[in-house]
């Protein structure tokens, strides 16, 4: 393994996805869900990091997703910047500059401004106990005062079992010798199932090890690799963490997903009334993972966290945009945790729903028509909330601006699409409305493309973009024949047209409308 890498995996490429909870306008959300004061998304001087960017997708997602945002982002691994920076100018992104420095190296660069959002996910957990200090030291001189910190983490005590499972898996796995990375992932998961069928004790004893050894099966070999290979695999007591960035002047504000902000789904009364007498922050938290067997925290810390009054507060709420991401007939109606679930009430989601089936609505306009005026202020906030939690509704940006970040996610979409002829790689397009990223699969995105191009026969275009890959798409594992195919294909179609394509206008996803040619040729010139 070359010197650089510091015992992390180089020789293997990350995967290329896109981690919602990066997003600029769902971490404002969730700080002002705890009452806390965020970087204001209406300014045009703003600054983001992202530090071990991976692949580098989701940096590049969202700079385009957010042109008033500066975006700068940095991962050790130059097989990684070079396709980072390669996809940028395929988009052709201004707003992003990616770096392959150390962290060390990073922390000294003289050329970098102070940041409004930091980000880290999953790295602090895979790094030596060194580079988590340059970390530390690179937020405590980097983050502006109010500066939000975004970081997820391997936790105990879900992790408990695994870890010394993990260590034979890998040993096991290293004395076979070198091996490419699908043969180390599918080695790693034939001892797992070997072991397990050695009438083992540690098996016995930690009963859930075999259902979450099965779960592993199904996720990438390059994911694998790199949460299981690394010299460094510290899964962290918050308690610990929340100390180390300390240092740093930061302070938890909350969690960094909406879901994990409901107790009421995930604890017992009992549970919630003995957190409510645990004062100390830090220890309610490691106290509230071992009450769930906590494996994976997202945080958010801020650097000085402010305390809304409650009138400003409201205000914040009031003129928060928000947007369904599916439709609305498609929307969950409870809300499962792990031991209990929430129906939620028709009374107000009905018209809550069909209030943003027309497009992103402030809380102030959503609590002006008269079926939801009743409901009241706080009642709609928590209904909203469940909404994001179910992943149905996203916090969007202002209104102000979305001509000109919709030329830039309109650009971004086509390289990921164009990409996508090739290979099945990217999977999320960027939206201008939520300043984030939307699940799109191959076909979907091509579809996109075609809609685009002004194409009448969407099903005859995304075929013959297969035909012209050399692919077809396949039925019982073998490859469907013509017409079999654009049958397939037009199925497809009616759905997407049926389930997809009028949420995604509303998010910024549809063709350009004529009438705005003009503004579009003012805003590209």
């Amino acid at each position: 393994m070359a010197d650089w890498s510091s015992g992390y995996v180089v020789d293997v490429e990350y995967t290329h996805g896109f981690y919602q909870e990066l997003t600029p306008s769902l971490l404002g959300f969730l700080a002002l869900l705890q009452g806390v004061q965020s970087p204001d998304l209406g300014q045009s001087s703003l600054n983001y990091c992202e530090l071990g960017c991976g692949q580098g997708f989701s940096t590049n997602l969202l700079a385009a997703a957010n042109p008033h945002i500066q975006f700068d982002a940095t991962d050790f691994n130059p097989g990684h910047i070079v396709g980072a920076q390669a996809f940028a100018q395929s988009a052709g992104l201004k707003n992003v500059h990616f770096y392959d420095d150390s962290f060390a190296e990073f922390v000294e660069r003289s050329d970098l401004p102070d940041f409004d959002f930091i980000t880290l996910r999953g790295i602090y957990s895979w790094i030596s106990p060194e580079n988590r200090r340059t970390i530390v030291e690179f937020m405590r001189r980097k983050l502006k005062p109010g500066g939000i910190v975004y970081i997820s983490y391997k936790c105990m005590p879900g992790w408990a079992a695994m870890m010394p499972l993990r260590r034979l898996l890998v040993e096991h796995t290293l004395a076979r010798g070198s091996l490419s990375a699908p043969s180390r992932a599918s080695t790693f998961l034939d001892l797992a199932d070997k072991f397990g069928s050695l009438d083992m004790r540690y098996f016995a004893t930690h009963p859930k090890l075999a259902k979450r050894l099965e779960r592993l099966k199904s996720h990438h070999p390059n994911y694998i690799v790199h949460e299981y290979f690394n010299q460094d695999s510290n899964p962290f007591y918050f308690m610990d963490l929340a100390q180390e960035l300390a240092e740093a002047k930061l302070s938890w504000v909350g969690p960094a997903n909406a879901l994990d902000t409901l107790d009421e789904v995930s604890l017992t009364k009992e549970q919630r009334d003995f957190l409510g007498g645990v004062d100390d922050v830090a220890l309610r938290q490691t106290t509230r993972d071992h009450m769930i067997d906590q494996q994976f925290r997202r945080d958010i810390f801020i650097k000085g966290p402010v305390r809304l009054p409650a009138h400003k507060a409201r205000e914040r709420w009031l003129d928060m945009r928000f947007a369904l991401t599916m439709k609305g007939a498609k929307v969950p109606r409870e809300v499962r945790g792990i031991r209990h679930t929430v129906k939620l009430q028709n009374a107000i989601y009905d018209p809550l729903i069909a209030s943003l089936e027309q497009g992103p609505k402030t809380l102030r306009e959503i609590m002006s028509e008269p079926a939801l005026a009743a409901i009241g202020f706080s009642r709609l906030v928590q209904a909203v909330t469940f909404l994001v939690a179910l992943g149905a509704c996203h916090p969007c940006l202002p209104a102000k601006g979305l001509a000109e970040r919709k030329l830039q996610t309109d650009r971004f979409n086509r390289a990921v699409a164009e990409e996508s002829r090739a290979e099945r790689k990217y999977s999320y397009f960027a939206s201008p409305v939520t300043g984030g990223g939307l699940g799109a699969d191959r076909m979907t995105q091509f579809m996109w493309l075609a809609l685009h191009d002004e194409e009448t026969d969407l099903a005859r275009y995304v075929g013959k973009v297969l035909s012209d890959a050399g692919q077809r798409l396949l039925k019982d594992g073998k490859p469907m024949d013509g017409d079999a195919q654009l049958k397939e294909l037009r199925q497809r179609v009616a759905e997407f047209e049926g389930d997809q394509l009028a949420i995604w206008s509303l998010l910024g996803l549809g063709a350009p409308q004529p009438q705005k040619t003009a503004e579009q040729r003012r805003l590209r010139a």
